[in-house]
């Protein structure tokens, strides 16, 4: 996953996170691309059953109509927690 380059040469640490604007908005950039392309497939197959799917499409929405402020703790738990489960469920889909 693109994300998990971002963080090659530093502690994927949410305090490395939060200083780096860079990695942040790379960050936040390519979770964008992600929730639309959640929301292409779930608009194409909406049985498909990928966890937190409209959550992601939903996160992605927030980024890109700049609704309130985009919270670095959200990112940081989509980046910990459910990118890696996402990476899990796409992989068994794709059968690799």
């Amino acid at each position: 996953m693109e994300i998990d380059s971002f963080f090659l040469d530093t502690p994927k640490e949410f305090t490395h996170y939060q200083k780096d604007l860079r990695t942040k908005r790379a960050t936040e950039r390519n979770i964008e691309i992600i929730g639309e392309a959640m929301s292409r497939i779930l608009k194409q197959e909406e049985s498909i059953i990928i966890t937190n799917s409209r959550k992601l499409v939903d996160v992605r929405n927030r980024i890109i109509h700049g609704y309130d402020s985009v919270s670095d703790d959200i990112i940081w738990s989509i980046v910990i927690k459910h990118l890696p489960i996402l990476q899990k469920e796409i992989e068994i889909f794709l059968g690799e």
